[in-house]
């Protein structure tokens, strides 16, 4: 057969139904989108897919990445989402910030004029891909219907590979509905980008060298574990070596909660043991963690008494906050089995227990208060708990940011990977609801509890509509408190209580749910918790419960902004 009966016999369709098949071929099963004009050709290519591609019309195309964004921390896989240029394309930037410095997986795709009118000001037109270029992974402009397919497979294995992150598709009206030849493609391979770094034995052997010869090691865990799916790899390195752990906000189900060498949560809010001993230990482990200020604090006094490891698969981490001793570079399920079979079998048990006298300090300022109130209103952290224990701590949690956040990463408990969905280093408010309708359906098996506050509740409360039209299961616990919780906090603690606009006025949250088609109920006596915590529970299909939580409760332990990361409050005077 010539080249020229190869081409008569290809499958000639328009660009737009190029991208349906490319989407397919990648292993797509759910976007989340919003039509518009000029992504209209692609949405009436999508209806001819509907059975194969199931498509979430959320309310607002934040929701849509953020959905997105829920789905992919869940699954595992790239999230997708589909919006239409200029305002659509915009209203995607803070969700692609958000993936991009919290490394999660999605392709957004974005309509855009036609290429014969780009730099014309035409109607809904923005430059895309310069906008995105500073916050993805990869911004790229599909100008021609016959770059759809490769477009779209090195978009998708941009995204999934190495470190994780957010890539862009601005696609060209003209692209999509041109009439193309169209194969699939695969690309797996690009000239000088090494997502998988070979293995350093050198790095392997100073590493384990170091661990075999440490008294007091501590390793911290982050979400490059839960990204590289090495759960077993850290838990055979602890436990052979005997190590304690401590867990970022994104890696807090890297190690179930209750494992006797898991010491708890790290950073501003952390655990008291972790913290402190961060700056007692003679060897720090990091782990697919980047060194965020939250967690370190001041850097001119963080670890300086210990030997730094850090294992990561994106050598710009390395030394960009803390220097390293050792840099293990690659894919830490490799490289932690590596260090592991080199190290001895080793017991620390001196050290280990020496987490106990603040785990016991800790208990007694402030998480026996905070769980189990002896009057007064309801308590953010109660309500965690309670929700957490009444699932047998197995729901994924789902927050917002605020308060809610850190009282829900402090006193949820997980005994599974993958649980925790929660917007990290870019601390976007309205990220919840949306991000907890994408868990849904990245994980329909399980339950999700999704704990906001009343602040970031209004930020995309509209994505209500598209629970009601999903009917998707999302298990909503407001923390009712009637102010911007944090804020307010760092009022109180920093800005002689003058609570400039932290204070909020609410709408009655029961009587939207409810017009929204979404049963809903409000608890405010310590006394009828449970049952309403069982309700909602056994409820199918969506739910939401108020809880009329203390105004001006304090999340506590924290760190002051700028201090030393062993420097925790643990106690402050409320007037």
């Amino acid at each position: 057969m010539t080249q020229t009966d190869k081409t008569v016999n290809m499958e000639q369709i328009t660009g737009a139904e190029a991208l349906m098949k490319s989407l397919l071929n990648e292993g797509v099963e759910t976007l989340f989108g919003y039509p518009g004009g000029a992504i209209m050709p692609v949405y009436d290519a999508l209806y001819d897919y509907r059975d194969r591609l199931n498509h979430i019309l959320v309310r607002h195309e934040q929701g849509a990445v953020h959905a997105a964004q829920g789905y992919a921390r869940v699954s595992g896989k790239v999230g997708c989402a589909l919006v239409t240029s200029g305002p659509g394309a915009t209203n995607t930037i803070t969700g692609v910030a958000d993936a991009m410095i919290d490394s999660t997986p999605m392709v957004v795709i974005c309509g855009q004029v036609g290429a014969a009118m780009l730099g014309t000001d035409a109607f809904q037109e923005v430059d895309v891909v310069n906008v995105t270029n500073p916050i993805s992974k990869w911004s790229y402009q599909i100008r021609r219907a016959e770059d759809v397919a490769w477009a779209v497979s090195r978009a998708f294995y941009i995204a999934r590979s190495g470190r994780p992150g957010p890539v862009v598709l601005d696609f060209a009206k003209n692209a999509q509905t041109a009439l193309v030849d169209y194969q699939p493609q695969k690309v797996d391979y690009i000239r000088s980008y090494q997502p998988k770094p070979a293995i350093n034995q050198e790095a392997i052997e100073q590493a384990a060298y170091l661990i075999n010869h440490s008294d007091r090691p501590l390793l911290l865990a982050g979400q490059g574990i839960e990204l590289g799916n090495a759960h077993n790899e850290l838990l055979a390195l602890v436990e052979k070596a005997d190590i304690p752990v401590g867990c970022t906000l994104l890696g807090l189900s890297d190690l179930p909660s209750d494992h006797r060498l898991n010491k708890g949560m790290l950073g501003m809010h952390g655990n008291l043991g972790p913290n402190v001993q961060t700056n007692q230990c003679d060897l720090l482990i990091a782990v697919g963690m980047r060194f965020d200020d939250r967690v370190t604090g001041n850097l001119a006094t963080y670890a300086k008494q210990a030997k730094i490891i850090h294992f990561d698969i994106d050598p710009s981490e390395f030394n960009k906050n803390v220097k390293v001793d050792v840099a293990v570079l690659g894919d830490c399920k490799q490289t932690l089995a590596a260090v592991t079979e080199k190290v001895h079998q080793i017991r620390h048990t001196e050290w280990v227990n020496s987490f106990e006298k603040y785990e016991k300090e800790e208990d007694e300022k402030v998480i026996e208060r905070a769980i189990h109130p002896k009057d007064g209103p309801l308590l953010m952290a109660e309500v965690i708990r309670r929700v957490s224990e009444a699932t047998n701590n197995e729901a994924i949690l789902v927050t917002d940011v605020g308060q809610n956040q850190m009282f829900g990463c402090r006193y949820f408990k997980f005994t599974k990977a993958h649980s925790v969905v929660t917007s990290g280093g870019c601390g976007t408010m309205g990220f919840g609801l949306p991000a907890a309708v994408g868990a849904t359906f990245g994980a329909p098996d399980r339950t999700v509890c999704l704990f906001v506050g009343d602040g970031g509740l209004q930020m995309t409360i509209q994505e209500l509509g598209t629970i009601m039209e999903q009917h998707s299961p999302v298990k909503i616990i407001l923390l009712n408190n009637n102010y911007l919780g944090n804020v307010r906090q760092w009022q109180a603690m920093f800005f002689r209580h003058r609570y400039s606009f932290t204070p909020m006025l609410n709408p009655d949250y029961e009587l939207i749910s409810r017009a929204y088609d979404i049963p809903a109920a409000t608890v405010t006596e310590r006394d009828k918790l449970d049952e309403a915590i069982q309700t909602m529970l056994t409820t199918e299909g969506p739910y939401l419960l108020q809880c009329a939580v203390k105004e001006e409760d304090n999340i506590l332990p924290m760190t002051p902004p700028g201090a030393d990361v062993d420097k925790m409050i643990l106690e402050i005077n409320d007037n």
